[in-house]
């Protein structure tokens, strides 16, 4: 019994002490969270970015705490860091593609290769990104599809960002007739991109010959427009080129093939 009282009155001071510093360390660092997050509130940085940085600095401060309220208690803090160690490093073996799509997902957050809105072509998919979230990013087609590509895909393939900047050159095709007036063709062509009122005039519209295919004259067409506006332009020249085309007697061709029977 006298060995026991004696006992708890060696470890009693231990005890309340840590106690004492387990429960002002919470209240320390939940001052220390709260003023972080006003700080980064203030910021510019991502919602996502802020939603994750906040509790990984919390739980990293209340594991600090952990390890010295038990250091306090007389653990061997060797063998205390060990097994951490060992855990963290079990866990990291398990979750080994999370924690690489967790990587990928704060690579994109901070260096910000697109945001939230941009239309990017990654990983084999191409849509509107909708949200950037710590191990998945998710993309909206323009046919209204859920797209949830891993983080560690995207941070590690080449990625398009159609949404980079605010204007876009319009690249398209027309093929006409080899008896056909390239100087008209020409001229038709710069008339229909300097007259539509999205076609921007500084670069200038360009039409040039570009191609002899095997059955046209391939004619390269190209305007500068607003970003947002390069499909409507898309769309609207495909329709009127050939309703212009036809009014003006211009040819456009079609594969042909001659078969000869022999008998």
């Amino acid at each position: 019994m006298e060995a026991l009282y004696a006992l708890i009155v060696s470890y009693a001071g231990k005890v309340i002490l840590a106690l004492v510093v387990l429960l002002v360390g919470l209240w320390v660092i939940r001052r220390i969270t709260n003023l972080i997050t006003d700080r980064l509130q203030k910021a510019t940085l991502e919602d996502s970015l802020r939603s994750f940085l906040i509790p990984l600095i919390r739980v990293t401060l209340q594991i600090l705490l952990v390890i010295t309220v038990a250091s306090m208690l007389g653990a061997e803090m060797t063998s205390f860091i060990a097994i951490i160690g060992a855990a963290g490093l079990a866990i990291g073996l398990a979750l080994q593609g999370s924690l690489a799509n967790f990587a990928g997902g704060v690579l994109i957050l901070i260096l910000k290769p697109f945001i939230v809105g941009d239309y990017i072509e990654a990983a084999g998919f191409s849509g509107t990104v909708k949200e950037i979230q710590v191990f998945h990013t998710i993309l909206n087609t323009p046919d209204n599809r859920k797209i949830i590509i891993p983080n560690a895909n995207l941070s590690n393939s080449s990625t398009v960002n159609y949404s980079a900047y605010d204007t876009r050159r319009l690249d398209l095709k027309f093929g006409v007739g080899y008896e056909d007036n390239i100087d008209k063709v020409k001229e038709v062509l710069l008339k229909i991109a300097t007259d539509h009122h999205l076609v921007m005039k500084v670069p200038a519209p360009m039409v040039v010959l570009g191609e002899h295919g095997d059955n046209s004259v391939v004619f390269f067409f190209r305007v500068w427009c607003a970003a947002t506006d390069y499909w409507t332009l898309y769309f609207e020249f495909m329709e009127q080129v050939k309703l212009t085309f036809d009014k003006e007697g211009i040819n456009i061709p079609y594969p042909q093939m001659d078969v000869h029977m022999i008998k």
